[in-house]
């Protein structure tokens, strides 16, 4: 190909992979749905430069399908198309938070899982033991819902990325550029860690290290879905009170803005729950990939969405999830403490 296809035509691939063969008028009505303002026309005039390019063709009066290039083209991503969307997403939902702990109200960003309605009591048994453990308190709506003929549970909580816009309401400009696996303890002794630190555990536990790191380009919000299903999670050894492994991401913040920082984080993450890391250039830490900048502070946060969808999966619970599910209401979740 001359040139790697924009989000768009990468939407399009995907949707014409889930509901192939498809003709452009329910292909239309999807990417509606998805918040596309397109004409049917726009999509067949794209859907005709697809079928030039090979990447798609004709089935036969039924509408559209892809073409082996266009499953590898797929397949292949488009890296940094991919990636520039989801850092448009963030940077979305970072803008739309309007959450303040102070008051404990306004937008904030959630998470999703679904499990099924026979799943009820394991999930109300998960959800109290993380209440109950130092990654506490758990703020989380449970609603119910019908997919595909069967009856679930939906449930969703704050993201980590909910105190980057609680951050950028204080006028400090931060988004996560770096996410990994972290080894984390519970109840930490003083001492015990491989860092100096004369409180261990007062923000939600301890982040003893970070185990696997993905950075750069990669840094999507992708990328926590992958760990997960995965399997590379362990929040079930952590509720049972030993080191656990859970899904968290970095970002730095302006040295200059540090004690504001620590009191929007800390305060964010009382309410919220997860755990919290933020530590100045020269501190020893769990730093991803080395000290901070001198002019930088480094934050590093595993949110209660991640950690919930986390514990479904390793139940084996979960149908599915999405990490970045959009912005709710603080009032639309309830608290168990």
């Amino acid at each position: 190909m001359a040139s790697d296809p924009d989000q768009r035509t990468y939407d399009i691939l995907r949707l014409l992979a889930a509901h192939e063969p498809v003709g452009s008028v329910h292909l239309t009505e999807h990417l509606r749905e998805r918040g596309y303002s397109l004409t049917e026309r726009t999509v067949r005039l794209t859907l005709s430069d697809l079928d030039d390019e090979g990447l798609t063709e004709k089935a036969g009066g039924k509408g559209r399908r892809l073409t082996a290039a266009g499953r590898a083209e797929l397949e292949r991503g488009g890296v940094s198309g991919r990636v520039q969307h989801v850092r448009e997403r963030l940077a979305d939902l970072t803008s739309r938070v309007t959450y303040d702990p102070d008051s404990d109200d306004g937008d904030l960003v959630v998470g999703t899982v679904r499990v099924p309605e026979t799943e009820r009591s394991t999930l109300e048994e998960l959800l109290a033991g993380l209440d109950d453990s130092p990654l506490g308190p758990v703020t989380a709506s449970v609603e119910p819902v019908t997919v595909d003929g069967i009856d679930s549970l939906e449930v969703a909580a704050p993201s980590s990325v909910t105190v980057d816009g609680v951050l950028l309401s204080s006028g400090i400009d931060s988004h996560p550029d770096t996410l990994g696996l972290v080894e984390y303890d519970p109840d930490p002794d003083p001492g015990s860690l491989p860092y100096e630190d004369d409180d261990p555990g007062a923000d939600g536990g301890a982040i003893r290290r970070f185990t696997d790191v993905i950075g750069d380009e990669r840094a999507t919000l992708d990328l926590v879905s992958l760990l997960i299903d995965a399997g590379r999670t362990d929040v079930s050894s952590a509720l049972d009170g030993d080191t656990g492994l859970l899904v968290a991401d970095n970002r730095e913040v302006p040295l200059a803005k540090y004690d504001t920082a620590r009191e929007r984080a800390t305060r964010t993450r009382e309410r919220l729950g997860g755990v919290l890391d933020l530590r100045r250039p020269r501190e020893s830490g769990p730093f991803p990939w080395g000290e901070p900048g001198w002019t930088f502070a480094s934050l590093t946060y595993a949110g209660t969405a991640e950690c919930v969808i986390s514990l479904c999966v390793e139940a084996g619970i979960a149908a599915d999830w999405e990490t970045l599910a959009g912005t709710r209401p603080r009032s639309d979740l309830s608290s168990t403490r």
